[in-house]
Protein backbone atom coordinates (compact mmCIF):
# COMPACT_ATOMS: atom_id res chain seq x y z
CA UNK A 1 0.00 0.00 0.00
CA UNK A 2 1.02 3.75 -0.68
CA UNK A 3 -0.06 6.83 0.06
CA UNK A 4 -0.89 9.24 -2.84
CA UNK A 5 -0.64 12.69 -3.25
CA UNK A 6 -3.76 14.39 -2.98
CA UNK A 7 -4.24 16.55 -5.62
CA UNK A 8 -5.53 20.27 -4.93
CA UNK A 9 -8.30 22.61 -6.50
CA UNK A 10 -8.26 23.82 -9.32
CA UNK A 11 -6.60 20.90 -10.56
CA UNK A 12 -9.07 19.95 -13.94
CA UNK A 13 -9.25 15.98 -12.66
CA UNK A 14 -11.26 17.47 -10.03
CA UNK A 15 -13.45 18.95 -12.90
CA UNK A 16 -14.05 15.50 -14.50
CA UNK A 17 -16.42 13.29 -14.70
CA UNK A 18 -14.95 10.25 -13.81
CA UNK A 19 -14.65 7.24 -15.81
CA UNK A 20 -16.68 3.50 -14.47
CA UNK A 21 -14.94 1.50 -13.37
CA UNK A 22 -14.87 -2.12 -16.44
CA UNK A 23 -11.84 -4.15 -14.69
CA UNK A 24 -12.21 -5.39 -11.65
CA UNK A 25 -9.22 -6.84 -10.30
CA UNK A 26 -5.94 -6.29 -8.95
CA UNK A 27 -5.20 -2.73 -9.98
CA UNK A 28 -8.11 -2.22 -8.79
CA UNK A 29 -7.97 -3.45 -5.32
CA UNK A 30 -4.25 -1.97 -4.67
CA UNK A 31 -5.99 1.27 -5.40
CA UNK A 32 -8.72 0.61 -3.37
CA UNK A 33 -6.17 0.20 -0.29
CA UNK A 34 -4.20 3.35 -1.44
CA UNK A 35 -6.88 5.42 -1.74
CA UNK A 36 -8.09 4.31 2.18
CA UNK A 37 -4.68 4.71 3.49
CA UNK A 38 -4.22 8.21 2.32
CA UNK A 39 -7.49 9.20 3.42
CA UNK A 40 -6.34 7.95 7.17
CA UNK A 41 -3.18 9.57 6.96
CA UNK A 42 -5.12 12.73 5.91
CA UNK A 43 -7.56 12.67 8.57
CA UNK A 44 -10.14 12.61 6.29
CA UNK A 45 -13.58 10.78 6.54
CA UNK A 46 -13.90 9.90 2.60
CA UNK A 47 -11.68 10.06 -0.81
CA UNK A 48 -12.54 10.17 -4.36
CA UNK A 49 -10.09 8.10 -7.03
CA UNK A 50 -9.90 11.84 -8.42
CA UNK A 51 -8.81 13.23 -5.30
CA UNK A 52 -5.20 11.64 -6.02
CA UNK A 53 -5.35 12.22 -9.83
CA UNK A 54 -7.17 9.07 -11.01
CA UNK A 55 -10.48 9.48 -13.17
CA UNK A 56 -12.23 6.81 -12.10
CA UNK A 57 -15.49 5.86 -10.26
CA UNK A 58 -14.33 4.70 -6.74
CA UNK A 59 -14.53 5.73 -3.43
CA UNK A 60 -14.02 5.21 0.23
CA UNK A 61 -15.87 6.52 3.42
CA UNK A 62 -15.39 5.83 6.90
CA UNK A 63 -16.61 8.31 9.30
CA UNK A 64 -15.42 6.62 12.41
CA UNK A 65 -18.65 4.93 13.38
CA UNK A 66 -20.01 1.13 13.35
CA UNK A 67 -19.99 1.26 9.23
CA UNK A 68 -16.20 1.43 9.49
CA UNK A 69 -14.21 1.37 5.88
CA UNK A 70 -16.58 1.15 3.28
CA UNK A 71 -15.54 1.20 -0.41
CA UNK A 72 -17.46 1.60 -3.17
CA UNK A 73 -16.92 1.12 -7.24
CA UNK A 74 -19.51 2.97 -9.76
CA UNK A 75 -22.00 4.50 -6.73
CA UNK A 76 -24.86 5.36 -7.55
CA UNK A 77 -27.83 7.53 -5.26
CA UNK A 78 -30.97 5.87 -6.09
CA UNK A 79 -33.30 7.84 -3.24
CA UNK A 80 -32.86 10.13 -1.04
CA UNK A 81 -35.20 12.33 1.36
CA UNK A 82 -34.86 14.88 4.06
CA UNK A 83 -32.80 17.95 4.66
CA UNK A 84 -29.43 18.22 6.49
CA UNK A 85 -27.59 21.70 6.58
CA UNK A 86 -24.22 21.18 7.96
CA UNK A 87 -20.15 21.73 7.39
CA UNK A 88 -17.77 20.03 5.27
CA UNK A 89 -14.40 20.37 4.38
CA UNK A 90 -12.66 18.47 1.74
CA UNK A 91 -8.66 17.02 1.32
CA UNK A 92 -8.17 19.05 -2.17
CA UNK A 93 -9.75 22.35 -0.54
CA UNK A 94 -7.78 23.10 2.37
CA UNK A 95 -8.53 25.38 4.69
CA UNK A 96 -12.12 26.26 3.94
CA UNK A 97 -15.35 24.66 4.90
CA UNK A 98 -19.05 25.44 4.18
CA UNK A 99 -22.50 25.16 4.62
CA UNK A 100 -24.14 22.63 2.72
CA UNK A 101 -27.48 21.22 1.80
CA UNK A 102 -27.47 17.96 2.09
CA UNK A 103 -30.22 14.77 1.78
CA UNK A 104 -30.47 13.35 5.31
CA UNK A 105 -30.65 10.10 4.22
CA UNK A 106 -29.73 7.96 0.80
CA UNK A 107 -29.84 4.38 -0.68
CA UNK A 108 -26.67 4.23 -2.60
CA UNK A 109 -26.04 1.16 -5.19
CA UNK A 110 -22.49 0.19 -6.43
CA UNK A 111 -19.88 -2.54 -6.46
CA UNK A 112 -17.66 -3.90 -4.29
CA UNK A 113 -13.97 -4.28 -5.45
CA UNK A 114 -14.61 -7.89 -6.92
CA UNK A 115 -17.59 -6.44 -8.79
CA UNK A 116 -20.68 -8.19 -6.60
CA UNK A 117 -23.35 -5.27 -6.73
CA UNK A 118 -24.49 -3.93 -3.46
CA UNK A 119 -26.75 -1.41 -1.69
CA UNK A 120 -26.56 0.49 1.54
CA UNK A 121 -28.66 2.92 2.79
CA UNK A 122 -26.68 6.16 4.85
CA UNK A 123 -27.94 8.57 7.51
CA UNK A 124 -27.16 12.03 8.49
CA UNK A 125 -22.88 12.35 8.68
CA UNK A 126 -22.56 9.57 6.84
CA UNK A 127 -25.04 10.61 3.93
CA UNK A 128 -23.76 13.77 3.63
CA UNK A 129 -20.16 11.77 3.49
CA UNK A 130 -21.28 9.70 0.81
CA UNK A 131 -22.75 12.62 -0.94
CA UNK A 132 -19.97 14.67 -1.55
CA UNK A 133 -17.69 12.23 -2.05
CA UNK A 134 -20.09 11.31 -5.48
CA UNK A 135 -19.94 14.39 -6.08
CA UNK A 136 -16.25 14.34 -6.52
CA UNK A 137 -16.66 11.65 -8.88
CA UNK A 138 -19.27 13.76 -10.82
CA UNK A 139 -16.82 17.13 -10.71
CA UNK A 140 -18.88 18.68 -8.38
CA UNK A 141 -16.84 20.62 -5.29
CA UNK A 142 -18.39 21.10 -2.05
CA UNK A 143 -17.87 24.89 -2.82
CA UNK A 144 -20.03 24.64 -5.52
CA UNK A 145 -23.03 23.78 -3.31
CA UNK A 146 -21.98 25.97 0.26
CA UNK A 147 -24.27 28.67 1.35
CA UNK A 148 -21.33 30.29 2.17
CA UNK A 149 -17.29 29.40 2.79
CA UNK A 150 -15.15 30.17 5.23
CA UNK A 151 -11.49 29.94 5.92
CA UNK A 152 -11.15 27.53 8.92
CA UNK A 153 -7.49 28.45 9.11
CA UNK A 154 -8.47 32.51 9.73
CA UNK A 155 -10.60 31.09 12.62
CA UNK A 156 -7.85 29.14 13.87
CA UNK A 157 -5.27 31.98 14.06
CA UNK A 158 -8.05 34.20 15.49
CA UNK A 159 -9.20 31.68 18.33
CA UNK A 160 -5.75 31.41 19.22
CA UNK A 161 -4.87 35.25 19.85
Amino acid sequence: MSIRIIVKEPDPVLREVAKEVTKFNSNLEKLVKDMAETMYDADGVGLAAPQIGISKRVIVVDVGDDNGLIAMVNPVIVEQDGEQLGPEGCLSIPNLNGDVLRADRIVVTGQHIDGESFTLEAQGYFARAFQHEIDHLNGILFTDLAENIYDISERARKGGE
